[in-house]
């Protein structure tokens, strides 16, 4: 007889990979409209420019899914200093496909061969379950904060409308289900 766990992944597994499509969207949305004089822009003090705060969101994906998920292919870490926006597009783009195929399989409710969440090498692994995608969206939506303050700062606000999309969560669910080879959520709303 299924767990309620169990039964609880095998909800969640669609929808899972969805909402980690919208907030992939997200990001391209940020970078789409980021002046691009602002990606090398150097903040004052010790602070990560907006192209190595994108450059650390993926890379860090493809952290999850090598030791998480090593039998997915695990896509090319990008270099900081020399990453343009253009190539943190398709990085991200990327890896938030592994991360979905992640998540699918993790959160899938089958007898995938994720068992466990590592998010770190130093960290103790968890049993998959919602806490892990919680994780990646908080760590992702913690990076994009620093990223719209530090547009802010440097002189290049993010148009309003850019601020204002990101919680038109009826278009961005809209937008990701146009991506290719998303699973789709078949019957559900988001209201």
């Amino acid at each position: 007889m299924p767990t309620r766990r169990h039964q609880t992944q095998t909800l969640l597994g669609p929808a899972a990979v969805q909402i980690f499509a919208a907030n992939d969207r997200l990001n391209q949305i940020l970078i789409e409209n980021l002046d691009p004089a602002a990606w090398r822009a150097q903040p004052p003090g010790k602070v990560r420019t907006i192209a190595s705060i994108f450059t650390h969101m993926h890379n860090v994906r493809t952290k999850w899914v090598r030791l998480t998920a090593p039998h997915l292919k695990v896509p090319s870490q990008l270099q900081r200093a020399k990453c343009t926006q253009q190539q943190a597009r398709a990085g991200l783009a990327e890896s938030a496909a592994r991360c979905a195929e992640m998540l699918a399989e993790a959160l899938g409710g089958g007898e995938g061969r994720i068992k466990n969440f590592v998010r770190d090498g130093w960290a103790r692994p968890w049993p998959v379950g919602p806490e892990m995608l919680c994780y990646m969206l908080a760590h992702e939506a913690h990076h994009r904060g620093q990223v719209c303050m530090l547009a802010h700062q440097l002189g290049f606000p993010l148009p309003k409308k850019v601020g204002y999309g990101a919680w038109d969560w009826e278009k961005l669910w809209k937008d990701v289900a146009q991506v290719p080879d998303l699973p789709q959520l078949s019957k559900m709303s988001f209201h």
